[in-house]
């Protein structure tokens, strides 16, 4: 008895800690940065590549921006501007890799079929 409700407390502890999210935690600067002009020039160099991917200048498209008005834009911008967008740009993951759903799924298949089999029954699947 002891020995089922220890199986069933620790899988469902790895279950929760499967499905908590990760936390990227980091320095906030007190005080603002003053960046150089190599960096600002770097910074913009990232963002031009990311705009120049089709899919993002078609989805910029269709929302109505031309190429005119995103270089105005980023003329506009500020340096910590241009380097607070930049480092967000190596964060974002355009349309992820689905491991983690993978995952996800197979421990939720996996935590039922433990719950079944602590239990003592049996799935029978007939057509």
């Amino acid at each position: 008895m002891v020995k089922k409700c220890l199986i069933s407390y620790l899988v469902l502890a790895m279950f929760v800690i499967g499905i908590a999210p990760r936390v990227d935690a980091a320095f906030s600067p007190s005080e603002t940065l003053k960046l150089s002009a190599e960096a600002r020039t770097g910074d913009l160099e990232k963002i031009r590549v990311v705009l120049e991917n089709r899919l993002v200048a078609q989805r910029l498209q269709d929302l109505g921006y031309t190429t005119d008005e995103i270089t105005t834009r980023l003329s506009q911008m500020t340096d910590e501007q241009i380097h607070r967008f930049a480092q967000k740009l190596d964060d974002l993951r355009v349309g992820g890799d689905g491991l983690g759903f993978v995952i996800g799924v197979l421990l939720i298949v996996v935590l039922v079929l433990v719950i079944l089999h602590l239990s003592g029954r049996k799935v029978i699947v007939t057509k």
